[in-house]
C-alpha cells in the first residue's frame, strides 16, 4: 500500500456512477453491491450507506458515504482487550431519520465557494459522494476513496485508518475556465469526559483572532452561536480571557484551556503575511482530555490556519459529555484554484496512548 503522503498525488480512478430515476433521484448502490466490488477483510459496507473500517488491533472508524462524513473513530488506547474509546462527538438527527448531512459533529470536510457579486457558482451546493476505490495493506492499513464530480470541479476524498492514527485527505481539481476561490476546512468534533480538564497544547506564541467558524452542514454550533460571548466559569484557573473582536493576540500559555466558550482562528496576521518571511501556525498540536487521560495529535497539511472552538455551557444542551471543534482550515485567506490546477489538503489524527 502506498504511504499516506502519496495519497496527495493519487491518480484519477474510474468513477462508479449511481443510476438515476426519471425524477433525477439518485439511487445509491446497495451494501451487497459495494461489498461484492470493494469489500475485503477489514472493509465492510453496511446499511444506511455506511462503510466500516477495522484494522488488526481492533481500531475502527465509520464513514457515511453520501456526505463523506466520519461519524465514529474508536482507536485502541489502552492495553486491555476492551481498551477502545470513541474520539468523536456526534449529535443524531432531531427527527431520528438518517440521511446525508443530518448527523452533526464528527469529522466533516467543508468546501465553501467564495462567489463574487454577479458571478456564477461553480461548486455544487450539495456534494454527493460515491465510492471509487479501496486499498489495504494486510489489515494494518485500510483506505477508502470517495469522489464528487461536476462540470466544473472534481473532488477526491481519501479516508485512511491505521492502528494508532487516521487520516483524511482532499484533492480539488478545477475543471472550469475560471479560478475557483474556496474557504475550506476539515473540522473534527472531539469528545471529552468533562468540561474541566479540556485543553490543547502546542500553540504557544501563535497569533490568533476571535472569529466564527465557516458555515458547515456538520456544525453543532452555528457561527453566531459559536461567537456569542458568555461569562467565564468562576473556578476556571489559568484560562486566558478572549480578546476583543477584530484584535490579534498571541498565545502566552503552553496550555489553551477550553472549558470556557471561545471561537478562534490561529494564523499569521495580515501585516505578517505581507512580509517575505513570516511565522505560520505549527503543523501539529495536541488535544488533552484529563478526564480520560488521553492525548491526540492533530496534524495539518496544505491548510493555512487552525480553527479552535469550545461551547462552554452550551455543551449541556447536547448531553453530559463535553466537546470541542478544531482542525486545519483556510478561513482568513481563501484558497484560489486556477483552471486545470489542483489543491491538496489533509488532516492526520494520531496518538501514542498505548505507550
Amino acid at each position: 500500500m502506498a504511504s499516506f503522503l502519496s495519497l496527495l498525488s493519487l491518480p484519477k480512478l474510474n468513477l462508479i456512477k449511481a443510476s438515476s430515476a426519471a425524477s433525477t433521484t439518485t439511487i445509491l448502490p446497495t451494501p451487497e453491491a459495494l461489498n461484492e466490488k470493494f469489500g475485503r477483510k477489514g472493509i465492510k459496507f453496511l446499511d444506511s450507506n455506511i462503510v466500516e473500517l477495522t484494522v488488526r488491533n481492533g481500531s475502527s472508524l465509520r464513514l457515511s458515504i453520501p456526505d463523506a462524513h466520519v461519524t465514529s473513530y474508536k482507536p485502541k488506547v489502552y492495553w486491555k482487550d476492551e481498551g477502545f474509546e470513541e474520539v468523536l462527538y456526534t449529535v443524531p438527527p432531531i427527527d431520528g431519520t438518517l440521511g446525508p448531512y443530518k448527523t452533526k459533529g464528527g469529522i466533516g470536510l467543508v468546501l465553501n465557494e467564495v462567489v463574487q457579486p454577479g458571478a456564477k457558482e461553480l461548486l455544487p451546493s450539495n456534494l454527493q459522494w460515491t465510492v471509487t476505490d479501496v486499498d489495504s495493506d494486510s489489515i494494518d492499513a485500510l483506505q477508502v476513496e470517495l469522489n464528487c464530480t461536476s462540470r466544473f470541479i472534481d473532488i477526491t476524498y481519501v479516508v485512511t485508518l491505521y492502528p494508532v492514527r487516521m487520516a483524511t485527505a482532499v484533492i480539488a481539481k478545477n475543471k472550469s475556465p475560471k479560478p475557483i476561490t474556496l474557504t475550506n476546512a476539515i473540522l473534527s468534533h472531539f469528545r471529552f469526559k468533562r468540561r474541566a480538564g479540556t485543553a490543547i497544547q502546542g500553540l504557544r506564541s501563535c497569533s490568533f483572532i476571535s472569529h466564527p467558524p465557516i458555515s458547515s452542514p456538520f456544525e453543532i454550533l452555528t457561527p453566531s452561536e459559536a461567537v456569542k460571548s458568555e461569562p467565564q466559569r468562576l473556578l476556571s484557573f489559568g484560562a486566558e480571557p478572549e480578546p476583543k473582536p477584530g484584535s490579534w493576540t498571541k498565545q502566552d500559555l503552553s496550555l489553551t484551556l477550553l472549558e470556557n466558550k471561545m471561537s478562534r482562528v490561529y494564523a499569521a496576521p495580515p501585516k505578517e503575511r505581507s512580509k517575505a518571511f513570516y511565522h505560520t501556525p505549527p503543523s501539529k498540536f495536541e488535544t488533552i482530555d484529563q478526564g480520560r487521560e488521553l492525548f491526540f495529535r492533530v496534524i495539518r497539511m496544505g491548510f493555512e490556519d487552525i480553527y479552535v472552538s469550545s461551547p462552554g455551557s452550551l455543551s449541556e444542551k447536547y448531553g453530559k459529555d463535553y466537546f470541542i471543534c478544531t482542525g486545519p482550515a483556510s478561513i482568513l485567506v481563501p484558497v484560489t484554484v486556477n483552471p486545470g490546477e489542483k489543491w491538496r489538503g489533509a488532516q492526520v489524527i494520531e496518538h501514542d496512548n498505548l505507550t
